[in-house]
């Protein structure tokens, strides 16, 4: 069975990755290199095409290119075990569920907040702007652990 070779804006638009996307993943060796055609271009394949799929996957349930990195190397690794794998997932689910917990709290702060103004009166007396301007709490460390971006 012959491969057909893609270029990038191909591989692209099967996978529904942006072009910018497929380059950073190979920046971040995530993707394997790809053969150039006589004319330089990037010449992708089937495997290729698993790959990213896989990647866009895992990003898809909020995993870090760390752990997907970590899973495309048990992944290339058939012959070992699957604990490791077992251990990354059992990580990331405890994260998401101390996430979830982060965000309920957050909603319930986002209601109260929205309390704070139950009529429709001037800017000057919004209890909501208010609230936000006097706001106690302004240590970046109680925004929760989501905010520097980890995902």
């Amino acid at each position: 069975m012959t491969q057909q070779a893609l270029k990038i804006g191909e591989l692209a638009t099967q996978t529904g990755s942006s072009v910018e996307t497929i380059r950073y993943y190979e920046q971040q060796n995530l993707l394997p290199q790809a053969s150039r055609s006589a004319s330089n271009y990037r010449l992708y394949g089937e495997e290729h095409v698993k790959r990213l799929q896989f990647i866009r996957h895992c990003r898809s349930l909020d995993m870090t290119l760390d752990e997907i990195r970590t899973l495309l190397a048990f992944q290339d690794t058939p012959e070992g075990n699957c604990a490791g794998v077992n251990t990354l997932l059992d990580r990331h689910i405890e994260h998401v569920a101390n996430r979830i917990k982060e965000l309920k709290a957050l909603q319930i702060e986002l209601k109260e907040l929205r309390n704070s103004c139950l009529t429709i009166q001037s800017v000057e007396a919004c209890g909501i702007l208010q609230n936000l301007a006097s706001a106690e709490d302004t240590d970046p460390k109680n925004l929760g652990s989501h905010s520097g971006g980890c995902h």
